[in-house]
């Protein structure tokens, strides 16, 4: 029998990345152009003041292989979802420090996560009230869990299927078209041109390189570029929510994952390399845009 080794063998996976310090730029990981997602437990941030009931919700979210995550306030609530985006929100309206109807004006600024209410608030205008500004689903106490679970299994199945389906094929950046479909970026035709003239070639940015090389057209110009894995990542995030703005923690977790949520000097370098290739002037972005403190943003 083979002597069992603790050290490293060929093909085993490298120990995550540490931020180098010195001159040396951080990159981050490099993602891979069809990236699998591993099956995981929902996040469910549980927004509520009442104690008995928390731990409820705890048990009952817990036994059904869902992770948790709990704020007593709504500024609680908004650092939570800031630091570690959820899946979805149970929110009660009734919080000790700001009303459950500003928590959510304040998490549609930056978050689609799925939010449902729950309040012992029975008026019609209450109701309205929560899902004019953004609330996706509304119980009132006393409920049933069974409703409430069937409730919240009905938001994540929409929340899967709903970004993929609006977003639109191809997105003007500057003089470029990006095709989140076919992943390639082409220089948008101008006045006159015909909309096939950008060239046949390789426009492919599942396997491109770090630079920005790409076809070039009779004069000379670039009609395609080629981006990264990782700036496909981001851009899909961003384009996803065009006009609003996306956090730094949220788009690093959807890039890199759980634990990446600090490194926010990932985002500066590849945003900018984004913007060099992107923008028509990347010191004055008009499209690619960053949110000092809180995030950035794609505007049409």
């Amino acid at each position: 029998m083979a002597e069992l080794t603790s050290g490293p063998r060929p093909g085993d996976p490298r120990p995550g990345p540490e931020v180098p310090a010195g001159p040396e730029v951080p990159v981050g990981p490099e993602v891979p152009a069809q990236r699998v997602h591993r099956a995981r437990a929902s996040e469910i941030l549980i927004v509520e003041d009442q104690l008995e009931l928390v731990r409820a919700l705890d048990i009952n979210l817990r036994a059904r292989h869902y992770e948790v995550a709990t704020a007593r306030t709504g500024r609680e609530a908004l650092a939570a979802a800031a630091s570690h985006p959820p899946d979805a929100i149970i929110l009660d309206l009734g919080l000790p420090d700001i009303d459950g109807t500003e928590v959510i004006v304040e998490l549609r600024r930056w978050s689609q996560a799925p939010i449902i209410v729950l309040s012992g608030r029975v008026s019609p205008g209450d109701k309205i009230g929560a899902l004019d500004v953004g609330a996706d689903d509304y119980v009132t106490k006393p409920f049933a869990m069974a409703e409430l679970l069937a409730r919240l299994r009905a938001v994540l199945r929409r929340d899967e299927g709903g970004v993929s389906q609006d977003r639109p094929r191809q997105v003007p950046i500057g003089r470029w078209l990006v095709d989140l479909t076919a992943h390639q970026v082409r220089r948008a035709p101008a006045d006159g041109d015909e909309a096939g003239g950008s060239g046949d070639s390789g426009g492919s940015g599942g396997s491109g390189g770090s630079g920005g090389s790409g076809g070039s057209g009779a004069d000379g110009e670039r009609v395609t570029l080629r981006l990264t894995p990782t700036e496909w990542r981001i851009l899909a995030v961003l384009l996803d929510r065009p006009g609003q703005l996306v956090g730094s923690a949220q788009i690093l977790t959807r890039v890199w994952g759980p634990g990446f949520q600090q490194h926010t000097n990932y985002l500066r370098f590849h945003m900018a390399r984004l913007r060099r290739k992107l923008e028509d002037n990347p010191a004055r972005p008009r499209h690619l845009l960053t949110e000092p403190g809180m995030g950035y943003r794609y505007q049409p």
